[in-house]
């Protein structure tokens, strides 16, 4: 019989931390409920918010470990250093806000209660941060297993929902697609003309507000 190769073990690993990838998600987004209860109760008529939980799947998380690799590739004489719980995000959560005014509140909020975490935000093209992002450990639900948050502009959120299902997941061949120079130019554009919207918005909806008084 031949001998198992890295990604059998991984495979067979990652069905071992199910357990704990499926409690830590389940904990983290309770805690994310529960802390942002406030914010949810106390928003307008044109304000929102949307609190998204998932899990990463086996394949996603083989080919993410294999991503950190030198060359992308695992070495086959090194098995035992390989891991999947090196990996942050096998159970995430994600917080999706409208308008943009909205996301300092809800990261401080959630900072008070996730303080040990570590950032790692999200930067756009200028290198100011698109989405806030933190990752660390929820004690309660496991210790080998990491969990991570991000609070992002609703509207970026979703397009990230749409380019990943459209792109990512029906064929690897499509990976491709978005390396090519014109749909990284296309996609910038989207992410700008979707961050000008939110701004220009929120500008409008509150010199009204001030125009009211």
């Amino acid at each position: 019989m031949a001998d198992r190769t890295i990604e059998d073990r991984l495979r067979e690993e990652y069905f071992d931390l199910l357990p704990d990838i499926r409690r830590v998600r389940e904990q983290l987004e309770a805690e994310v409920r529960f802390h942002l209860l406030t914010i949810s109760h106390s928003l307008r008529k044109h304000e929102r918010l949307e609190v998204m939980s998932r899990i990463k799947e086996c394949g996603s998380a083989v080919d993410a470990l294999r991503r950190r690799q030198e060359g992308r590739e695992f070495d086959s004489d090194r098995p035992e250093v390989y891991t999947l719980s090196a990996l942050r995000d096998l159970a995430g959560v994600r917080i999706l806000a409208f308008p943009g005014g909205r996301l300092t509140e809800i990261d401080q909020v959630l900072r008070l209660r996730f303080s040990s975490w570590h950032p790692d935000p999200v930067l756009d093209e200028n290198r100011d941060v698109l989405a806030y992002k933190y990752y660390g450990y929820c004690a309660e639900a496991s210790r080998k297993v990491q969990g991570e948050y991000q609070v992002v502009p609703m509207l970026t959120g979703l397009f990230w929902q749409v380019e990943h299902s459209a792109i990512y997941k029906p064929d690897p061949k499509l990976k491709d697609v978005a390396k090519l120079p014109e749909m990284q130019q296309r996609t910038k554009e989207v992410q700008s003309a979707l961050q000008k919207f939110g701004e220009e918005f929120e500008r409008l909806v509150l010199g009204e507000k001030d125009s009211s008084k």
